[in-house]
C-alpha cells in the first residue's frame, strides 16, 4: 500500500497545525489520488513528529512511504533535517520502501499558483 506523509515546520499556534491536518483530510479525498493512505507529520512544535508519522503509515499498512516536505525553500530543514529524520526511519524499516519527494517550493507550478492566488492569472 502506498502512503503520503504530509510533512509541515510545525507552529507554537495550534491553528496552523490545524492546516495542515485539514489539508492532509482533504487530500485523502481527492479524486484520482494514487495514495491508499495520506497522513501528515511535523518537523518539530506539533505531533506527531516524522518518525511517528511514518510508524503510523506503516501501522496502517504501507508497504511504500512518500515523505513530502510542505516547505517553500530548499532551507537546512528541507536540506538536512528532513532527511535525516527519514533516513533513521529506513534503518529502521528496510522491508519498507521510504523516499522523499521534492519539497513543494520546487514544483514547476508554483509561480502559476502564485500568479492565481493574488489574482493576476
Amino acid at each position: 500500500m502506498n502512503s503520503l506523509l504530509l510533512v509541515a515546520h510545525g507552529s507554537r499556534r495550534e491553528a496552523s497545525n490545524e492546516e495542515i491536518r485539514s489539508l492532509t483530510e482533504s487530500l485523502r479525498h481527492k479524486d484520482g489520488n494514487c495514495f491508499a493512505d495520506v497522513g501528515c507529520a511535523f518537523l518539530e512544535l506539533a505531533e506527531p513528529s516524522i518518525p511517528d508519522g511514518i510508524r503510523a503509515c506503516i501501522a496502517r499498512g504501507a508497504t511504500r512511504v512518500t515523505v513530502f516536505p510542505y516547505f517553500l525553500s530548499a532551507g537546512r530543514h528541507v536540506a538536512s533535517d528532513i532527511p535525516d529524520e527519514v533516513n533513521s526511519m529506513v534503518e529502521d524499516y528496510p522491508d519498507i520502501e521510504i523516499t522523499i519527494a521534492p519539497y513543494l517550493g520546487a514544483a514547476g507550478a508554483m509561480g502559476d499558483l502564485i500568479l492565481q492566488q493574488s489574482g493576476s492569472a
